[in-house]
């Protein structure tokens, strides 16, 4: 995970805690938690390099929705990254 944005991680956080989220509800839930417009360009770019980079699925609800879920590698480099955390930051 060391390789990735903190965007991109945030979007894993947001796709980790919610049920194969659909773009616009990862965008809305961003959005809330930077307090400004995320564009689609910056999104969907980054949801495409996670894929690619094998942390998330990305599945087609219907023909215009798609959905995106952990991988179980992407749940691995999540739980690493909570434990390197943790070495850090005592909870």
């Amino acid at each position: 995970m060391y390789d990735l944005t903190g965007f991109q991680r945030d979007l894993l956080y947001v796709i980790a805690g919610r049920d194969e989220p659909h773009g616009l509800a990862i965008k809305e839930e961003l959005e809330e938690y930077y307090e400004k417009e995320i564009h689609h360009g910056r999104l969907y770019p980054n949801l495409d390099t996670l894929v690619d980079k094998g942390l998330v699925e990305k599945g087609q609800r219907d023909r215009r929705t798609n959905f995106y879920s952990l991988t179980r590698r992407g749940r691995r480099e999540i739980d690493a990254r909570r434990e390197w955390e943790e070495q850090y930051v005592d909870l």
